[in-house]
């Protein structure tokens, strides 16, 4: 008697319907992992914000620096509010002390603006050439020279809005001159002082203007003349950038910095 056989099923053409990759099992994509075959992500760890400063900590910090340095000044050599006016717009992105080798000579020629005028912008450029950006700061010099000679009678004007007006004047320059020539109780927001506020938590922002306006709010108002200098002298001989002086540092205990040395 013959065997009866069942004819087996043929095998699904890929790509055709009802078809599936014989790898892929039913109801889980190719290379999906799950349980303990899944790999976990590193769990980053959440940045905690420093706790803000107290009046009594903020008060005590400027204590410091007074009795420490109870008459700063500021590194810039001048002769009146014009070398002045002249040096701070020199020293944007430069060192106040390459730009003190340079204006010696270019002061001794020319200290109120109609000398720095008839003294011409060629000759402003060669006795600064030694400062970065001499060629644009000569031109702004001059400018604002004759802007000083024609709308303000050759004076330095006392005001912000005038100041920042002038060629190569920009807010902080104005607070330095506000400042310093006139006794207005001021902050110039530079690179140190910048650097400081947010470092320390003192007075944390994001841009040179936050930092300010923080520190006019936490600033007592018997130091705030003075705290300016107070927190440019910090930044630029303690607090530096790359290995701060924390063991040096007058208001180590007081500072928020995490990676502070002491």
């Amino acid at each position: 008697m013959a065997k009866i056989t069942t004819p087996r099923r043929p095998a699904a053409i890929p790509g055709t319907p009802g078809s599936r990759p014989r790898s892929a099992p039913v109801g889980r994509a190719p290379n999906a992992r799950s349980g303990a075959h899944a790999k976990a992500r590193p769990k980053t760890k959440a940045k905690t914000k420093p706790k803000p400063w107290t009046p009594a900590e903020t008060e005590e910090a400027f204590r410091r620096f007074q009795a420490a340095n109870p008459a700063p000044r500021g590194e810039l050599v001048h002769i009146n509010p014009y070398t002045l006016l002249v040096a701070v717009v020199l020293s944007a992105q430069a060192t106040d002390a390459g730009v003190n080798k340079a204006t010696p000579a270019l002061f001794a020629a020319a200290d109120t603006p109609e000398k720095m005028v008839a003294l011409g912008e060629a000759r402003v450029r060669d006795l600064i050439k030694t400062i970065g950006l001499y060629r644009t700061k000569a031109r702004n010099v001059i400018r604002l020279s004759e802007i000083l000679i024609a709308e303000h009678g050759g004076m330095v004007p006392p005001l912000r809005e005038a100041l920042e007006a002038l060629p190569g004047v920009g807010r902080k320059t104005a607070n330095v001159v506000l400042n310093i020539a006139f006794g207005e109780p001021t902050i110039a927001v530079d690179t140190h002082i910048f650097r400081v506020g947010n470092r320390t938590a003192l007075a944390p922002g994001k841009t040179p203007f936050e930092v300010e306006m923080n520190l006019e709010k936490v600033v007592p108002p018997p130091y705030k003349l003075h705290a300016h200098h107070w927190l440019i002298l910090h930044g630029r001989y303690t607090c530096v950038a790359r290995r701060p002086l924390c063991e040096t540092c007058l208001i180590n205990d007081l500072c928020r910095w995490p990676e502070k040395t002491v």
